[in-house]
């Protein structure tokens, strides 16, 4: 459905954004790939890598709405990959977190529906969920944004959808290369903050296909959920460094002992599919029905058990040290 689109990427410099470039030139034709970001450096770092002819470099912030409605002119399909997502940085700095996270997520709704753009999909996160934290809070308010968005366009377009999933393995800002980055200077130790944390843990390229198959799945206000499986933040200091030790420092400003991507008060709006969660909008859409059972491509759901929650320490699927072991050798560049 990519061949022949122009699809824009807002934060596009970032890991997510450099995947996601990488998977559309390998396996479809698109007509444009639009990368919109504010930082010249890594545009500049960016174009050395992909310097194809259907590549574009926006230098741009999600602040500025003009900017944005300038560069969203003929796109087709948006993925909203811009936020500021350092947890101990947002509390420390909550206004310039609210400016990027909400008030940009509004400039991208405005941009798409004044470019009729066709699908918009807005990236979310785990932290979202029944949020602890101010990132959190701004990416919940992002997300009822982007799902509210669809009664704003009507029966036009665009249609908007989220996808929220957990920690990336390897990402910039991600725990990963900060563990690796202590092993290659030979510290002492390995500092966790709390021996009992879980996370939930995805590969890029994982995150990438997700959001991908998505775009076909989406029927517009839902927040797509992927199964995935959890860690143990012990495990994965074991599995990185085997033979260091590890000192316990404290759970950080607005940290959580573990995540949640769907939380039990949502269980009545959430449908299981084979490999994903569906949380269905809770407010109604007046130009079409709210069934979400079943989507574009006419997979069927069923909805989950009353108060039921997909949490990290509760998930079923935990990775061992072996298996993390083996997935970060993959996820290295």
């Amino acid at each position: 459905m990519f061949n022949g689109k122009t699809i824009l990427i807002t934060g596009g410099t970032g890991s997510f954004g450099h995947k996601y470039t990488e998977t559309l030139l390998t396996r479809f034709k698109p007509k444009k790939i639009i990368i919109y970001s504010r930082d010249e450096l890594k545009q500049y770092e960016m174009q050395q890598k992909f310097n194809q002819s259907c590549m574009r470099y926006f230098i741009g912030d999600v602040r500025d709405e003009r900017r944005l409605i300038l560069a969203t002119r003929g796109v087709d399909f948006i993925i909203h990959a811009a936020a500021l997502k350092q947890v101990p940085a947002a509390e420390y700095n909550p206004m310039e977190c609210i400016k990027t996270n909400i008030n940009g997520a509004e400039h991208v709704i405005n941009a798409a529906i004044e470019n009729s753009v066709e699908k918009v999909i807005a990236l979310s996160t785990d932290k979202a969920a029944n949020p602890v934290n101010l990132y959190g809070a701004t990416k919940l308010a992002s997300d009822k944004l982007f799902i509210a968005a669809n009664n704003i366009s009507g029966g036009s377009k665009p249609r908007f959808s989220v996808v929220r999933y957990g920690n990336v393995v390897g990402s910039r800002g991600s725990v990963v290369p900060f563990f690796q980055q202590l092993i290659n200077n030979n510290s002492g130790h390995i500092p966790i903050t709390h021996l009992e944390m879980t996370r939930f843990w995805i590969s890029l390229q994982q995150g990438v296909d997700f959001v991908l198959k998505n775009f076909e799945r989406m029927l517009g206000g839902e927040i797509f959920v992927p199964k995935i499986p959890s860690i143990r933040i012990i495990d994965l200091a074991k599995a990185m460094a085997p033979n260091i030790p590890i000192k316990q420092v404290g759970i950080r400003p607005g940290e959580k002992l573990h995540e949640m991507m769907c939380p039990g008060d949502m269980s009545y709006h959430t449908y299981e599919f084979d490999d994903h969660f569906v949380i269905a909008p809770a407010i109604k859409f007046f130009n079409r029905t709210n069934d979400f059972s079943s989507n574009a491509l006419h997979e069927k759901g069923k909805l989950v058990a009353p108060g039921y929650e997909y949490a990290s320490n509760t998930n079923p699927d935990f990775l061992s040290v072996e298996q993390m072991h083996q997935l970060n050798q993959e996820a290295q560049p």
